[in-house]
């Protein structure tokens, strides 16, 4: 998974048909994954869904694997575009401390989105942390700063990231009788309290 390039960046060059085929193949396992989750895909569901012959399919992404983490990368992008410079109050025109309250609440509605493809993301430590969740840290430790949180920053960072790991939330969400509003009401109460308000 890669980091979000600044606004504007302009992509490689694409052969046409190619760019198409990528899309077709993209759009149809993105629906898949909505009606049935990600663990019930095959390729073969994905190729006849975009219409095209499997080994297209493998020749672009190479394996399922590396389909579903195509499929991630981007709405890792498409997240971390929002908050690094979206509007108010995820985007940077907002107090620390909103940014911060709006950032927890997004990300566990994108954690429990794509947890099947989190999770697996997660057990392979060269993509548990990666540059995305480098971003992620990152983001969460300058609006901690931001807001004036005094003590150990970096303590601080994981302790409020442990509440958006992907199987801890659905965990909770299944079994722990919490909702999204509950957890993000958890998050905004831990952030307030590292923040000493």
């Amino acid at each position: 998974m890669a980091v979000v390039p600044e606004p504007n960046t302009e992509p490689a060059h694409e052969r046409s048909d190619a760019a198409r085929n990528r899309a077709l193949l993209l759009d149809a396992a993105r629906s898949l994954v909505a009606k049935n989750g990600a663990g019930a895909v095959t390729m073969d569901d994905v190729a006849a869904a975009a219409r095209v012959g499997k080994g297209t399919l493998f020749r672009r992404f190479g394996s399922r694997a590396g389909l579903m983490m195509v499929l991630l990368d981007e709405d890792e992008r498409a997240s971390q575009q929002a908050f690094l410079f979206g509007p108010p109050p995820l985007g940077p025109d907002a107090p620390p401390m909103d940014r911060l309250l709006a950032f927890g609440r997004e990300r566990l509605r994108f954690v429990h989105a794509h947890h099947e493809l989190l999770s697996a993301a997660n057990r392979d430590p060269r993509t548990r942390y990666g540059p995305p969740v480098a971003v992620l840290r990152t983001h969460v430790r300058v609006l901690l700063a931001s807001a004036q949180t005094s003590g150990d920053l970096d303590a601080q960072t994981d302790a409020l990231l442990a509440l958006l790991d992907a199987d801890y939330v659905e965990h909770q969400l299944n079994d722990g009788g919490q909702t999204l509003e509950t957890l993000g009401d958890a998050w905004e109460s831990l952030a307030r309290k590292l923040a000493g308000r």
